[in-house]
């Protein structure tokens, strides 16, 4: 680990962001350029404390989910990605197939969404990027670890997760999930992270074995999708999924379904979620 030369790089990229860059407020008495330091961290979604130490030399020997999550909030494209790997004593991850790196192309588009909330997925369900309006509209994917980053196993071993859907839609989002892990388990096929997760779902839910023995396939599809939101109630949208230049990753985007208020609850998300950003960033 280069602890000198991680310092200095880290620091001279968060120095040619501005705020504009990654969607946050510039609020006043700015007092260095480009991003402060908690700032960073919470685009990253770690504590100041641990950026801190990584730029004052004196940081942990960080993991590869922090420096994955350094990447996506410092804009690297994939060369500046890798570099921050090695720097950091790590071998850099794949460019192919498993890549979950977000460029910072994708990442600008994701800001410049501000009314409307969207995702960066990959085929196997790890939302890997998002921006505040996804936030504010459905869980926190930063939360989990583990084969919990993956939606389809928390949807059929967290009954937490389909509560923040309709329940008259529960059997259809199910057998869309299996279908699409059927179709990606087919392409990847001998991928120990496709194998592993497949395994782990047949023995840990016997709906999910059900379903995986129909042995129906899909790939990622734009659907209709009634979120449940636990103060504005149901919100109906239609979740537009494009293609991106990686072939694991797709980006999501949720616009309102029209005649419904939809539209109306999504521009109160917005101002709810803006707040609470600048409220985060103010402590």
């Amino acid at each position: 680990m280069e602890r000198d030369e991680l310092a200095d790089f880290l620091r001279r990229r968060r120095e040619l962001l501005t705020p504009g860059d990654v969607g946050v407020a510039p609020g006043p008495r700015r007092r260095t350029p480009g991003l402060r330091r908690d700032e960073v961290a919470l685009l990253a979604g770690m504590s100041t404390d641990y950026y801190t130490r990584l730029e004052q030399r004196r940081g942990p020997h960080p993991s590869t989910q922090i420096l994955s999550a350094l990447a996506r909030a410092l804009r690297l494209d994939d060369d500046e990605r890798d570099h921050l790997y090695i720097l950091a004593g790590q071998s850099p991850p794949t460019r192919m197939g498993a890549d979950k790196h977000v460029g910072p192309g994708l990442m600008h588009l994701l800001t410049k969404l501000d009314d409307t909330p969207a995702c960066v997925v990959t085929d196997l369900g790890e939302i890997v990027a998002h921006n505040a309006m996804y936030l504010a509209l459905a869980e926190d994917p930063r939360r989990y670890t583990g084969l919990g980053k993956y939606v389809v196993w928390r949807w059929f071993t967290d009954p937490g997760t389909r509560r923040n859907f309709v329940r008259e839609d529960w059997d259809r989002m199910g057998h869309k999930h299996v279908a699409d892990l059927r179709a990606v388990s087919a392409r990847r096929a001998g991928d120990p992270e496709v194998a592993v997760l497949v395994e782990r779902l047949r023995a840990a839910s016997s709906e999910f074995e059900t379903i995986w023995s129909e042995h129906r396939v899909a790939y990622k599809t734009s659907a209709s999708k009634r979120f449940v939101h636990p103060e504005l109630g149901v919100i109906a949208v239609h979740c537009e999924t494009l293609v991106t230049q990686k072939e694991g990753q797709h980006l999501l985007v949720y616009s309102p379904q029209p005649g419904t208020d939809a539209r109306e609850k999504l521009d109160l998300l917005g101002v709810i979620g803006t707040q609470q950003l600048d409220v985060t960033l103010a402590e």
